[in-house]
């Protein structure tokens, strides 16, 4: 099934369009993972069966599984969620770019080692960096367009000719996208932003990170961005929902964040 297809599904299935983002750090894991001998894998399956009819999307980051050495758990919890929670999309959020030849094996080991549904990608070095996942016709691509971190104002909000660099992006992803399954990520912290690039490309998909820890308003990110069918948005918290508490009942805390987060979101939907 596509990408889209899954995401659609979901949004409807489960009345949500929240994203959980699989950010794990040990430290911050309740005591009983201690003992753990895949302390990385059994913390997420918990939160992801706690928490997998309220989602959209699962977005593992790729450097906190491979900054421990855990790229088989993140093998594994892609699989737990395809075989456990069929239908839910996976989103790798690694943010890759690079040239073409590079890329390619980028593009394999995303969606054929990991088995990932989506990727997150960066624009910088243009068409034929992100070519090579476009192969893969079933596969999504998230493309950053105006992230959630201040230092995006570096190049993201420069002057081209009259119109911002993430704009000039968002029109670049829509041409490329010849799969119709490519988005951009645009952060939640600037609803404006959301809300002229809705404008712009009023077709495609944004994955907006930004709420919970990071301080992005939900209500004006939902309204600035959902498109005329009150979708077309794949808003994603992290640490907000994984560490809602670190004692035993930290599933059920994370459970009870999601719901919150996620009533929100559609509250602000209307």
């Amino acid at each position: 099934m596509k990408f889209s297809q899954m995401l659609s599904s979901c949004w409807e299935k489960n009345d949500s369009l929240l994203c959980i983002g699989l950010d794990p750090t040990p430290a911050r894991f309740p005591e009983k993972f201690k003992t753990s001998s895949r302390p990385i894998f059994d913390f997420c399956a918990e939160i992801i069966d706690a928490t997998a009819d309220l989602v959209c999307a699962f977005k593992p980051q790729i450097a906190y599984f491979s900054s421990s050495s855990a790229e088989q758990e993140l093998i594994d919890i892609i699989d737990w969620i395809h075989t456990n929670h069929p239908g839910i999309p996976v989103i790798l959020d690694a943010k890759r770019g690079d040239i073409g030849s590079t890329a390619a094996h980028y593009a394999k080991e995303v969606f054929e080692r990991f088995k990932a549904d989506c990727v997150t990608l960066s624009p910088y070095m243009g068409k034929d960096s992100v070519e090579p996942y476009l192969e893969y016709v079933e596969k999504g691509e998230f493309v950053l367009c105006r992230t959630s971190n201040k230092g995006g104002d570096d190049f993201q909000m420069l002057d081209i000719g009259g119109v911002p660099l993430y704009i000039k992006v968002a029109e670049k992803v829509a041409e490329w996208d010849i799969n119709g399954q490519m988005g951009l990520v645009i952060g939640a912290t600037y609803p404006e932003e959301l809300k002229k690039a809705r404008a712009t490309v009023p077709e495609l998909t944004f994955l907006v990170p930004g709420i919970g820890a990071q301080g992005g308003d939900i209500n004006a990110a939902v309204k600035a961005g959902m498109n005329k069918d009150k979708t077309g948005l794949v808003i994603n918290s992290s640490r907000a929902i994984l560490y809602a508490s670190k004692e035993a009942d930290f599933a059920e805390k994370a459970r009870a964040e999601a719901l919150r987060t996620r009533d929100a979101i559609n509250k602000a939907r209307g």
